[in-house]
């Protein structure tokens, strides 16, 4: 029977419980008001036998009988009309010694009273509740005085059935409101019970339970951050990755409450992040750069259920965030080894042309030309090469140099790069620098590319600072964010480093920026490697110049490496 109940649904315990509730609290207010129209019952009665008790017990009438030599033969008549227009079950009227004058039953004239007189021969009236001839009755014995004497004793009464008849009127009334009551809660909780089947579509306490502790497990152990809005935006639930992602506050949403927007301010969470919540509208792997973090959004949705094929009005939003900060940056390293091994694999074949060309020139007898063509096309790539030689603590910086001074060449523009003869090793984490150096060159290529052939330079500088970090500074001959009609004059030219913000123009297509190939991407993470490691990026014209405190450890988490 336990283990059946059990299985009930919500709906069904709530509306048993209810109904029981209903049935008991009935049953109970039956039996107070039972009990209470009894009192008053018995209490009438007492009051009506001791007010004929003491009319009786002062009519002289009665007073000078009970002093002659015959009371029965005055008094049983009358006491018998006073019983019939009293509505009184009896009247005894009897001697000090409880020697009856009168009764209701004649044959019991003449007889002793049974019952308490003790008081009444003190000369207190009292009432009682007494099991006489007549049965139980409620009952008055009044004294009968003569000049302070007390000469005789009259007792009026009611019995116990007559009483309950009277009851029995009264409890009537009371029942019909309890069924009347019973009936409306009744109707009260299976309206109540079905309208519960219905949000919890018949669904019992243990599988709710269960279900809801499923949930939970499920939603702090995806790596997606969940993120559930209702329609004032107000954060209803998100879970722990949600919180790292978004720098929301780790404790979460507790139960029953919803986080209003306008309890997260800046700076303690990021304004691109309050932006991306205040939104309702429908996304799909919409991008959004924090100083920390590479995110991938998508929103959609939630509508009221109101049956199996409509759907109700707007509840909400369920959002998703996805950490892409590695894999962007990753996807920025193969494209780095990318083109250089297509500019070594360009440049393999341009020196086999040269090669064959001085192989010639040798046959031709003419090998100082030879030697002259050979020498002129090893130069830089000498240089860079023993730079690297020379500079071996910090070769992925100088590799990285050595990569675009490739690409450059095959795109046929100038690199220029002044690097000293030697780099502390360890000053910035080689996959930042990577990022940082890196973006900043394809940059400036890509902004002198296609202009006249004088500003077709690119020049890198990398020095050490006096506290061991690094100074890099990016220059090219075009004209800079500002003058290709990007906001740089924010602090750090902050405009030029917004998700989204390019001077290029977009591959056919592309109407925004896409991970691993859209527009506007690379600076912003440029932004975000140098928030990370502390340092500061300043805008100037067309240079770019990154300052960047040591730092020997990688400042992200285990969990983002």
């Amino acid at each position: 029977m336990i283990r059946g109940f059990r299985r009930w649904s919500i709906a069904a315990k709530l509306f048993a419980l209810q109904f029981i509730v209903v049935v008991a609290l009935t049953a109970t207010a039956v039996a107070i008001s039972w009990a209470d129209a009894r009192a008053d019952v018995e209490r009438d009665a007492a009051e009506r036998s001791l007010a004929v008790a003491e009319t009786l017990a002062q009519d002289p009438f009665v007073i000078e009988s009970v002093q002659t030599s015959d009371p029965t033969a005055a008094l049983q008549p009358y006491a018998v009309s006073v019983m019939d227009a009293a509505d009184i079950d009896f009247i005894t009227v009897m001697s000090p010694d409880r020697v009856r004058y009168t009764h209701r039953d004649p044959a019991e004239i003449g007889r002793r009273f049974l019952g308490n007189i003790d008081r009444a021969l003190a000369g207190q009236s009292f009432t009682e509740t007494y099991t006489g001839t007549l049965g139980p009755s409620v009952r008055a014995v009044v004294p009968i005085e003569d000049d302070g004497r007390v000469v005789a004793l009259v007792s009026a009464g009611i019995t116990v059935s007559n009483t309950q008849v009277a009851l029995g009127g009264r409890i009537g009334t009371v029942l019909a409101a309890a069924g009347i009551a019973v009936l409306l809660g009744g109707l009260a909780s299976w309206g109540l019970s079905r309208y519960l089947r219905r949000v919890t579509a018949g669904r019992g306490a243990e599988e709710m339970s269960r279900m809801f502790a499923y949930y939970e497990g499920v939603l702090h152990a995806i790596g997606e951050g969940l993120v559930l809005q209702d329609t004032s935006r107000g954060l209803v639930l998100y879970n722990d990755r949600a919180a790292e992602l978004l720098g929301l506050p780790p404790a979460g949403v507790t139960a029953g409450e919803v986080v209003a927007l306008s309890s997260l301010e800046a700076p303690a969470v990021e304004p691109a992040v309050l932006e991306l919540l205040a939104s309702a509208e429908v996304t799909v792997d919409e991008i959004v750069i924090t100083p920390t973090h590479v995110l991938v959004v998508d929103r959609d949705r939630v509508v009221a259920r109101r049956g199996a094929r409509t759907s109700g009005p707007f509840a909400g939003t369920v959002t998703i965030v996805r950490d892409h900060t590695e894999l962007q940056e990753l996807t920025g390293e193969l494209a780095t080894m990318t083109t250089l091994s297509d500019a070594l694999r360009s440049q393999a074949h341009e020196f086999a042309n040269r090669l064959h060309t001085m192989i010639a020139l040798i046959e031709l007898d003419r090998a100082g030309e030879a030697a002259e063509l050979a020498s002129s096309e090893l130069e830089l790539s000498q240089q860079l090469a023993d730079r690297i030689l020379t500079a071996a603590d910090e070769p992925v910086l100088l590799a990285l140099l050595l990569g675009k001074s490739a690409q450059a060449a095959e795109r046929g523009l100038r690199l220029d790069v002044d690097v000293p003869e030697h780099l502390p090793g360890g000053a910035v984490p080689p996959r930042e620098l990577i990022t940082i150096v890196g973006n900043l060159i394809d940059n400036a290529m890509d902004a002198v590319a296609g202009l006249d052939p004088s500003a077709q330079w690119v020049r890198v500088g990398v020095e050490p600072r006096h506290d061991g970090g690094l100074r890099i500074a990016v220059e090219d001959g075009g004209t800079g964010p500002g003058g290709a009609g990007l906001d740089s004059s924010g602090p750090g030219g902050a405009g030029a480093f917004e998700l989204g913000a390019t001077t290029k123009p977009l591959a056919t297509g592309a109407g925004s920026p896409e991970l691993g190939g859209g527009r506007g991407i690379g600076l912003a993470l440029v932004r975000q490697a140098v928030g990370r490691l502390g340092g500061t990026i300043a805008v100037d014209g067309s240079r770019f110049t990154v300052d960047l405190p040591a730092r020997v450890t990688d400042p992200r988490p285990e969990a983002v490496r």
